[in-house]
């Protein structure tokens, strides 16, 4: 049976609707770590002190959902969190980031997410990380009536089952369904293809193509039922393929910190502009700004940027040259 391909224009069968999106993911706390350098198992780098440390919550959906809260939009946050400290935390941000929590699953006897973060002082980071088995041991699902009662669904490959029946039900109602996906594995290409608009990091349209060039494998990529297809760039930007036309914005120029969350807020950024019906090199642009402006923070959480910061990012930023237009790999595909 065909799903309709959804309409940039939809609204919520519940008129108003309650909520204008609704994410399914990943929520963790993230120990994020200062070096002076790398650690390295042998010589002067393998004991060093810290230069600093901060407590922050993270985690893909959830930091793309607390973006959306931050711009304005009513987010719901559905997915699953321990019942230890790390837990409450994770509950606590939410509550303060104006989420909607009444999705949150609590898993008895069951450890929350964490990660530890290692900055060394150029923004880029290694990402250790545990997740509890158990926090997976139920499906996680929206009713249809809270499907009807939303504009878009925003879903990561973290709970693949959880996200592609998720994916299903919001298309068969016509929602726009977005997702954040850095995995390569049969799950993650699967999301790719039931949901509509695929936010993809950088390594995954490579992997999962064989085209090393974005500008070659977004189209392979590309399906009739998606909106576009799009990649994050790094300080390159993002790229979207809209089934015709190949758009590239490129990112700003920032002394960054932690690019930890930066994606997390490319995305909720991205469904911000998406939901207000803004053209492609819109909305990369806005969110390639959001994006950038995080990385100038320590933690995911607590880079997430105001709509004030993120215009001024857009008014005075220094963007990289490899915008839309610019390049060779821009305009349209045939």
């Amino acid at each position: 049976m065909c799903t309709p391909r959804p309409d940039p224009t939809y609204t919520a069968a519940v008129d108003p609707p309650v909520f204008d999106v609704i994410g399914l993911g990943a929520n963790s706390i993230d120990h994020v770590a200062v070096l002076p350098a790398m650690p390295e198992p042998r010589g002067e780098r393998a004991k060093m002190r810290l230069v600093s440390h901060v407590e922050s919550g993270g985690g893909q959906v959830l930091t793309a959902m607390a973006t959306c809260a931050a711009l304005g939009l009513r987010a719901r946050y559905v997915g699953a969190v321990g019942d230890d400290e790390h837990g409450r935390r994770v509950r606590a941000l939410m509550t303060e980031r104006g989420l909607d929590t009444s999705g949150l699953v609590v898993r008895e006897g069951s450890a929350n997410q964490f990660a530890i973060v290692l900055l060394d002082g150029t923004g880029e980071r290694i990402v250790l990380w545990s997740r509890d088995e158990r926090l997976a041991d139920q499906r996680l699902t929206i009713s249809p009536e809270t499907l009807r009662a939303t504009r878009l669904v925003h879903l990561d490959d973290v709970d693949p089952e959880s996200s592609l029946e998720a994916a299903a039900a919001a298309r068969a109602l016509g929602l726009p369904v977005t997702s954040d996906i850095d995995r390569t594995t049969p799950e993650a290409q699967l999301l790719v293809d039931r949901v509509t608009i695929p936010i993809l990091a950088e390594h995954v349209p490579a992997a999962m193509t064989g085209r090393h060039d974005p500008a070659e494998a977004l189209p392979l990529l590309h399906q009739p039922h998606h909106e576009m297809v799009v990649v994050t760039l790094g300080e390159c930007g993002s790229m979207a393929f809209d089934g015709r036309t190949l758009h590239h914005e490129g990112g700003f120029t920032v002394n960054a910190v932690d690019t930890t969350g930066s994606g997390d807020v490319f995305r909720g950024a991205f469904i911000y502009g998406r939901l207000r019906g803004w053209p492609v090199s819109r909305l990369l642009r806005f969110a390639n700004a959001a994006a950038a402006v995080a990385c100038t923070r320590l933690g995911a959480l607590a880079g997430v940027p105001s709509r004030p910061e993120i215009d001024a990012m857009l008014a005075t930023g220094r963007q990289h040259p490899a915008a839309a237009g610019s390049g060779p790999e821009a305009g349209h595909v045939t």
